[in-house]
């Protein structure tokens, strides 16, 4: 086989820091409870701590108009009470042992993050357990947090010109896909879940067989499977929630929208192009091309907008997800720049990739820092953890994080053009501007 250049670094770094072991598929141990509950265990005794990640497969994705933002609140209600443990003793229980945690929601899933010395893992599953199978649904509890969550919008809207414009412009990219909406929902909508909504989305999506737990660390798998055994398999299986039937569809000419926000000092302008899900095979691809237009002073945003003084940043975002999502450009404008110059500056040199293509020597950097970052994440049994997870949900196995190096090596310069040619085309494109006073209003 032949390797370039990067693929050859990657190697060596795997190979040669401080010795040590590669992380392999062989490795990892998954097994099934009888609830429908998939456990995969990493053992690492490098350091005497241990994490359990819970992926629950329930994001804004699965919500519909009238609810939406409640897949993002019980991000906050699973810290504020169950049975056995009662309001914010979630967290003192797990600081006493020496833990922390934490949490996050995405359009596709909601995922709980639990570090800890090792010897504290009865405890965690104890915690976990109770959370999972017998959640207070306390109403005062409930209203707090709706507060709490309301208030969070509001300040992240006012806060983040990001979130302002990506906000608007998901509701005009998407017409019927549920990717339409914000992960914590429309306003309305958090004012509006009843007690019934979410006892019965508790129930439905925080179900044993609706889930993925990863658990990396200095653990033994027979402990783990003991103790999975104990707490987790007695929690009833419920019927599978109902599957996203909605497929966006062929988005056939450029939508345009605008935002406008006072605070702002100069305007933003984002681009959105519709692009495959996660698992399809140009992602690797696709996920290059990102970093070839914004990562580093090198990169083709930096060189030709930011070094020409037109904007004073440029990133791309290419989230991962189920269904197919958007490829986000955005663009921040130097002062005095307008909206449209920098607009035509960030598509010139989106044409010139699908015109011209690319240099080997650009994408091979691409490569090196990708690789590098992938070796760097599989260091530490936080960052397996993470990402065994995310390339179970992801890619579908677990298994497909081993051959991630390869995919990226094979992307070849040909294939960058290709994705550029295919996707980041007009018709294809939502535009999106964020600006104090439109240009009409002045």
């Amino acid at each position: 086989m032949k390797w370039t250049r990067s693929a050859l670094i990657f190697l060596l770094a795997i190979f040669s820091t401080q010795g040590a072991k590669a992380t392999t598929a062989e490795d990892v141990n998954s097994f099934t409870l009888d609830n429908g509950m998939k456990i995969m265990v990493l053992e690492d005794s490098s350091i005497p701590n241990a994490n359990m990640y819970l992926f629950w497969k329930v994001g804004s994705r699965n919500e519909v108009p009238g609810i939406t933002g409640i897949s993002h609140f019980f991000e906050h209600m699973m810290f504020n009470g169950s049975k056995k443990y009662g309001p914010k003793m979630f967290d003192r229980t797990m600081e006493a042992a020496g833990g922390a945690n934490n949490a996050y929601t995405t359009e596709d899933m909601t995922v709980y993050t639990d570090w800890f010395p090792a010897t504290a893992l009865e405890t965690i599953f104890d915690l976990e357990a109770d959370r999972i199978a017998n959640l207070d649904i306390d109403p005062d509890m409930v209203e707090s947090e709706r507060g709490v969550v309301q208030s969070e919008r509001t300040t992240g809207l006012e806060n983040s010109n990001w979130r302002s414009l990506q906000e608007a412009l998901k509701g005009g990219a998407f017409s019927a896909h549920p990717y339409s909406w914000s992960v914590i929902g429309y306003e309305s909508d958090i004012a509006a879940w009843t007690l019934e909504d979410l006892q019965q989305y508790h129930k439905t999506y925080y179900a044993p067989n609706n889930a993925v737990v990863v658990i990396v660390g200095d653990v033994k798998l027979a402990e783990v499977k003991r103790l999975a055994n104990t707490y987790f398999a007695p929690i009833p299986a419920q019927a599978p929630p109902k599957a996203v039937r909605t497929v966006e569809p062929l988005q056939k000419g450029e939508r345009r929208v605008f935002v406008k926000k006072e605070s702002v000092s100069t305007p933003n302008v984002m681009l959105a192009y519709h692009i495959p899900a996660t698992s399809h095979a140009d992602y690797y691809a696709l996920d290059l091309l990102a970093d070839i237009l914004s990562q580093g002073n090198s990169s083709r945003f930096y060189q030709g907008l930011v070094d020409k003084q037109l904007a004073t940043a440029a990133e791309t975002y290419v989230p991962m997800s189920f269904d197919p999502n958007l490829f986000y450009i955005l663009g921040v404008a130097n002062q005095g720049v307008d909206a449209s110059t920098l607009e035509l500056a960030l598509l010139e040199q989106i044409n010139q990739v699908a015109l011209q293509g690319v240099t080997a020597q650009e994408l091979e950097k691409v490569k090196n820092i990708k690789l590098m970052n992938f070796y760097r994440q599989m260091e530490t049994i936080n960052g397996k953890a993470n990402t065994l997870g995310t390339y179970e949900m992801y890619f579908g196995s677990y298994e497909k994080l081993f051959s991630a190096p390869e995919r990226y090596n094979q992307v070849t310069p040909e294939d960058i053009q290709r994705v550029a040619q295919t996707y980041l085309i007009r018709a294809n494109r939502t535009v999106g501007v964020l600006a104090a006073v439109e240009e009409s209003d002045q």
